[in-house]
């Protein structure tokens, strides 16, 4: 039975949405703000748009977060499967605890501990082995690996958990392999989790600003670190303009997840029920 709308349920949703999203708003409306000062409406104008597209630092910066943010989180997504179908489907084997707890140890510790504990790392390795050969792209894309790669293990995990085994068993009991059972059965199964978690690393990779800080040299300062180093000195119109593009692009990523998603979930419903059907016959 459907709950009835009362007044304050209303209203405490109102006053939710004004608090999440009333200060993206009003940011986007004031980067279309003529004035240069961000308080003080000026009139409508693109002209910060123009200004921001101009700054090639901006630019620079917003290329190399978007180049670390993907191949972070397909990396991430690689790596947390693997571990987290080992962690589900494994049982208890030897290094079990370990690895469990090597997995989810990002998710607790403090990102200036993570961020510091990966630079002395890079720097032992740069003189052992001489690689990595400073500190840049590659160390950054590393560092941010190490800590997304947590999140995708522990969605891949919770997702293989309630996932039925039986599927699985009647592949294998059919003569497939249990390579062949993964990437035909489960796979398909848990892609919304993957997506979800590709996602999320994406997300967080490009939000990343303390652990950033330590694995970073000169020249490969990414989005959050030029933003946090102009906002220091005042907020400017064009930071306004580069916060709007982001929010389109990362709500045109949220829609498109969503709908692959359900799209996902409609085919393997409809895929349950003709195989029921025929168990039926």
């Amino acid at each position: 039975m459907a709950k009835k709308i009362t007044a304050f349920r209303l209203s405490a949703l109102i006053v939710g949405f004004i608090f999440l999203y009333g200060p993206i708003l009003s940011l986007i409306v004031y980067s279309f703000n003529k004035s240069r000062l961000v308080t003080v409406w000026g009139g409508f104008s693109t002209q910060w748009y123009g200004r921001l597209f101009a700054n090639q630092q901006i630019l620079d910066a917003a290329w190399l977060s978007l180049k670390v943010a993907a191949l972070n989180a397909t990396g991430a997504v690689i790596l947390g499967t693997l571990a987290g179908t080992a962690l589900a489907r494994f049982g208890k084997f030897k290094g079990r605890a370990l690895l469990s707890s090597m997995t989810t140890a990002p998710l607790v510790m403090p990102e200036v501990i993570t961020g510091l504990s990966l630079l002395l790392l890079f720097v032992a390795m740069e003189q052992v082995f001489g690689w990595p050969e400073g500190r840049g792209f590659t160390t950054i894309t590393i560092a941010h690996i190490t800590l997304t790669l947590a999140y995708v293990t522990v969605i891949v995990q919770s997702r293989l958990a309630t996932l039925d085994d039986s599927l699985e068993e009647a592949a294998m009991d059919l003569g497939a392999r249990p390579g062949k059972v993964f990437f035909v059965i489960t796979l398909p199964i848990i892609a919304p989790a993957l997506i979800s978690g590709w996602l999320l690393s994406f997300t967080i990779s490009l939000d990343d600003l303390v652990i950033t800080s330590f694995v970073s040299g000169p020249g490969s300062s990414t989005l959050p670190m030029v933003i946090f180093s102009k906002v220091r000195l005042g907020v400017s119109p064009d930071i306004n303009a580069l916060a709007t593009i982001m929010v389109l692009l990362v709500t045109i990523g949220v829609i498109i997840a969503g709908i692959l998603m359900a799209r996902q979930e409609k085919r393997r419903q409809r895929d349950m029920q003709l195989a029921a059907g025929a168990t039926l016959k």
